[in-house]
């Protein structure tokens, strides 16, 4: 009895899938079976029904929001004084005609702009008998017809209300085109005086848009006035014409947001009727969905449940090979790995031939994801190496040119000047600096020869600047064979040289050396203009908490004083780096932190 249990439980993986498999494909096809029989023909109804419905909101959402933006360039026309002028005022001179006329079209098309969007036409009338069309070719309908059309004459009745109305007209070659028209009276607020009237026309086949998406063979829509005229379709031989019948279902439709659905006999077939209507028109929204082409679609339902049990008896049949093959080599798979430790990267699978194909293939990609793994971690720490070394280089380079820059500018001063001896001396010194820097390869170099490079330096904007800026070094004997990175003073240096005494025309600079508390310490300091906060910097906020980071004037904005702290922190971690203190009108202090390293890094 324990042998056959252990056996069991040894199996239990396999025993657990098959009888989920088992109970849930008999369960599945028995009540898939039951529901499609029961429900054959109200499955689609029901579904089609609450499709269509969502359908339906969705397309009026995209009605009201063209009533919106109509409604918006009615407003702004009815509120325009240059357009009620034009069309109520009387004849003036031909100046004023002009400019009436001209101003008149401006605000036309600014009324225009709000209904962009959509394929539309706007026509003007006024009282005066003047007239104004956005585009006269796009609803033909001359000015003097309007007066007295029917369009009109429910305008008047209802001066207030923008009125959607259904209109037929002929196109250029001659074949009738059905239009919606949203016309409005303009009147004044506050006497009622009628000046004249907007019309809004866009034709039937661009207002189908709003829908035409959402309709395909035996699933229509329809677009009905309340006398019953159908005034857009995707159904176009039903378009203009008048369905009493079909009136007499949407009549039903709630005014307000609800879909109602029925079924009836509409246009000789029998359908489903979902309805809802759009008070902003004054309009249905009608969905026929067509029942005999839906029934016809419907799978056989005998044929149904024979070809199910059929494929049911042949899937069980399968899971139960595949699954007891697959867990029982997955059983000699995890009783092979239950050793292996999450940290042991060395601990591979034994891989035999009397394993199943699963396991043996598992346990080769096992083993070779270790194998894979430990050497990716050693590409890693190399990479990792190299990137160091990558972005240290970048960061070099990145200084290079912006120091290179300014000093060639000096140069051509002095060589504007005439200064030929000047400018020998300045070109010496820059080529002893460059040997010192960009031809060195080593990443650091002594702080005497740091040093030496910014004597050069300093030598240079002399050069340029005269002996109007001084600049004092005071570097302890101690610390010149300490090593730091090229280039670690010269930023601060050209900073202060360059915007620092902006305002002040004179000044000194501190160069100062030091060892405290283990570290070194390089300080450059000026007695310079200074700036507006007496806040502390450090590396991580130059260039976003400075004040006013994109002014020419503003110190440390160079690319140069941001590597420094970022070489620094690369090289040596975030307890070492940059930090700046200023005062306006005081001067600027700049201390450098960096470990005291004699060989190179």
């Amino acid at each position: 009895m324990k042998a056959y249990w252990r056996r069991f439980h040894a199996q239990r993986l396999f025993v657990k899938l098959f009888l989920v498999m088992v109970v849930s494909t008999v369960t599945v096809s028995i009540v898939t079976s039951l529901v499609t029989i029961r429900m054959s023909e109200r499955l689609f109804t029901e579904t089609f029904g609450i499709t269509n419905s969502k359908v339906l909101n969705q397309i009026r959402t995209g009605l009201e929001s063209f009533n919106d933006s109509v409604v918006n360039a009615a407003t702004y026309a009815a509120q325009n004084g240059t357009i009620k002028t034009y069309l109520s005022g009387g004849e003036s001179n031909s100046v004023r005609m002009a400019n009436t006329y001209f101003g008149m079209n401006q605000q036309m098309r600014r009324a225009k702009s709000n209904v962009d969007a959509y394929g539309v036409g706007l026509t003007a009338v006024g009282v005066n008998g003047r007239n104004y069309s956005t585009d006269r070719n796009y609803w033909p309908v001359p000015a003097d017809r309007l007066v007295g059309h029917p369009l009109s004459q429910r305008i008047e009745k209802e001066p207030r209300r923008l009125i959607y109305q259904y209109d037929m007209e002929r196109g250029e070659d001659g074949r009738p085109v059905p239009y919606i028209i949203a016309s409005k009276a303009l009147m004044e607020r506050t006497t009622g005086y009628i000046y004249g009237n907007l019309y809004i026309s866009m034709r039937e086949d661009e207002f189908r848009r709003f829908y035409g998406n959402f309709t395909n063979a035996g699933n229509d829509v329809v677009i009905m006035d309340s006398t019953g005229r159908i005034v857009s379709s995707n159904q176009t031989k039903w378009i203009g014409t008048v369905s009493k019948t079909l009136l007499s279902y949407t009549e039903s439709a709630s005014k307000g947001e609800e879909v109602v659905r029925r079924n009836g006999e509409v246009f000789g077939r029998s359908s489903i009727i979902l309805s809802s209507y759009i008070p902003e028109y004054d309009f249905y929204l009608v969905n026929l969905i067509d029942r005999n082409y839906a029934a016809g679609k419907i799978v056989n339902f005998r044929d149904l449940v024979l070809v199910g049990g059929l494929i049911v008896g042949a899937a069980l049949l399968l899971v139960f090979i595949i699954t007891r093959r697959q867990t029982r080599s997955l059983t000699v798979l995890v009783r092979q790995m239950s050793t292996v430790t999450q940290k042991d990267f060395d601990n591979y699978i034994r891989v035999t031939e009397s394993s199943g194909y699963e396991v043996q293939e598992l346990s080769r990609a096992y083993n070779y994801m270790l194998d894979e793994l430990n050497d990716y971690i050693a590409r890693l720490l190399q990479t990792q190496k190299e990137r160091r070394n990558a972005e240290l280089a970048a960061l070099q380079r990145q200084i290079n040119p912006h120091f290179l820059y300014n000093t060639l500018a000096s140069i051509k001063i002095l060589v504007q000047k005439g200064d030929k001896e000047a400018a020998g001396e300045t070109i010496n010194a820059l080529i002893s600096l460059l040997q010192n820097t960009i031809s060195n390869v080593s990443e650091t170099i002594t702080i005497e020869h740091e040093l030496e490079n910014m004597r050069n330096y300093i030598f240079i904007n002399h050069a340029r600047y005269g002996d109007r800026i001084r600049v004092n070094v005071f570097a302890a004997p101690d610390c010149m064979q300490y090593r730091v990175p090229k280039l670690i003073i010269q930023p601060f240096i050209e900073n202060a040289f360059f915007h620092a005494f902006n305002e002040k025309q004179s000044g000194m600079i501190y160069i100062l050396v030091s060892q405290a508390d283990g570290k070194l310490i390089c300080e450059v300091s000026d007695n310079g203009d200074g700036m507006d906060s007496t806040q502390e910097w450090t590396g991580t906020d130059m260039g976003t908490s400075l004040p006013n980071p994109k002014s020419k004037r503003q110190l440390f904005s160079g690319i140069g004083v941001q590597n420094v702290h970022n070489r620094i922190t690369l090289l040596y971690g975030d307890d070492y780096g940059v930090t700046i203190e200023s005062r306006k009108g005081e001067g600027t202090k700049v201390k450098i932190t960096l470990p005291l390293i004699m060989e190179d890094v």
